[in-house]
């Protein structure tokens, strides 16, 4: 029991104590009351002479998750015409969250050969290791089997944020760069990690567009050491992301500053296309010799709850790649151990044949046209409905969030008279839009002030 020693409990077990069938009273054990009941037996304990300091009886709620606790609230909403843009993930047109075709076959695949449930190896698989390096550098690329490039396999991108931070941490303690805006979890992660962060101006306040000037300027300012994360593409919230000329120069900074590159890799193939979303990434290896990379694959598999994703880190040398895989080893083992399979083995299998992955590319295809589709179309329709601002951007921009440059007060006006709901900051999931629901969305923005 704990808090009480052993030689007090048995001196009453062993009949040294004054226990007497059939009464009820209290008698003392050790500092603590023992209250007896018929039969003999202690039935319960009360604090006596030694208190002990209660942990929890002052804690206080902790506020919802912003993104979360709006899914809630729409979910209790009566209405029926209700859309909710909140939450990152994709729906069809039918507003359902699919499981892709090859998904389901690998899926099933997986259960009719599976033989065990055995722990997988703390960095997962190497063969999942390998595909995912091929999917990043392309498959003759020198880090996919030169010895340079070592792959985590983690429960989801956040799991790889998190490694990413506690092997920094015991590794160089760098202060962590993050873009304003960024996705809401990068600064909670790192700080959770013991990390510090600043922000890196990314977005002109009056367009919504890249504001390249500021942003490569404070890229020059970073010190050596610390780490920069770069969204590798379909920048989240904002869906505005570099192009190829900005890249490059975002690599020449990194060499020249000796900052690290840690690209933050949660939707390739929902911008441009699988080889077009990492050309960015690709030319940072050509720059720096040393890099961070963070996938994710519940997007772009629809593989949402299984939790997979990736952290690849690049050295200079191969000997160096080892080391730092032990370390990784080491973050992992203190954090979860290993890794989650059936997600892992689901990509592996995917990936690994070269006709499913055909197949899986088509569906993927398939999902960033209706994205783009939906652009457009709340574009064409805001015009259409008299909008005041020119929303052409949302054409512009990459995957699945847009930040509609839109005020609290409205983002609540669409909320309470327009059961549309998008999260405080503007941003919405474009993939929530559905042809059913796209004029209604924009007669919203319109009636609230868009």
């Amino acid at each position: 029991m704990p808090g009480v020693s052993a030689a007090p409990f048995r001196e009453h077990v062993h009949g040294r104590g004054d226990l007497r069938s059939g009464t009820t009273g209290i008698r003392r054990v050790g500092d603590y009351d023992m209250a007896e009941a018929s039969g003999g037996w202690p039935c319960g304990w009360r604090r006596g002479a030694r208190k002990q300091e209660l942990m929890f009886e002052d804690l206080k709620a902790a506020p919802p998750d912003a993104i979360l606790g709006l899914s809630e609230g729409f979910r209790a909403d009566p209405r029926e015409a209700k859309v909710n843009l909140t939450v990152g993930v994709y729906q069809d047109e039918a507003g359902q969250t699919p499981v892709l075709a090859t998904v389901r076959e690998a899926a099933f695949e997986l259960l009719e050969a599976e033989t065990t449930k055995e722990y997988l190896p703390i960095p997962g698989r190497p063969e999942l290791g390998r595909s995912i390096r091929e999917l990043l550098f392309g498959a003759s690329d020198e880090l996919v089997s030169g010895g340079r490039a070592v792959t985590a396999q983690t429960p989801g991108g956040t799991g790889a944020l998190r490694i990413a931070g506690d092997f920094l941490r015991e590794t160089s303690a760098p202060t962590v760069w993050l873009s304003a805006p960024t996705w809401p979890n990068h600064p909670a992660i790192f700080a959770a990690a013991g990390l510090p962060t600043r922000t890196y101006p990314y977005l002109e306040a009056a367009s919504g567009e890249l504001d390249a000037e500021a942003f490569l300027g404070a890229l020059r300012e970073v010190p050596a050491g610390d780490v920069v994360i770069l969204h590798g593409c379909c920048h989240n919230p904002s869906g505005v992301d570099p192009d190829f000329a900005i890249w490059q120069e975002i690599a020449s900074i990194a060499a020249e500053r000796g900052w690290l590159p840690l690209v933050d890799l949660a939707y390739q193939g929902f911008g441009e296309g699988i080889e077009e979303d990492v050309r960015g990434l690709r030319e940072l290896t050509v720059h720096v010799p040393e890099l961070l990379v963070c996938s994710s694959f519940s997007k772009t598999f629809g593989l949402y709850r299984e939790r997979i994703g990736a952290l690849t880190l690049i050295t200079q040398e191969s000997g160096q790649a080892s080391a730092a895989l032990s370390q990784l080893k080491i973050a992992i083992r203190t954090s979860y151990s290993n890794p989650p399979a059936q997600g892992g083995e689901i990509v592996s299998l995917v990936l690994g044949d070269a006709a499913r992955r055909a197949r899986w590319q088509v569906e993927l295809n398939a999902m960033r046209g209706r994205i783009h589709g939906m652009r457009t179309g709340l574009a064409d329709a805001l015009a259409a409905a008299g909008a005041l601002r020119d929303f052409s951007f949302l054409a512009r921009q990459k995957g699945m969030f847009s930040l509609l440059g839109i005020s609290k007060e409205q983002v609540e006006a669409l909320r309470d008279d327009h059961a549309i709901y998008l999260v405080g900051s503007g941003r919405i999931n474009v993939a929530g839009l559905t042809p059913t629901n796209l004029e209604s969305v924009a007669r919203g923005l319109v009636a609230t002030g868009a």
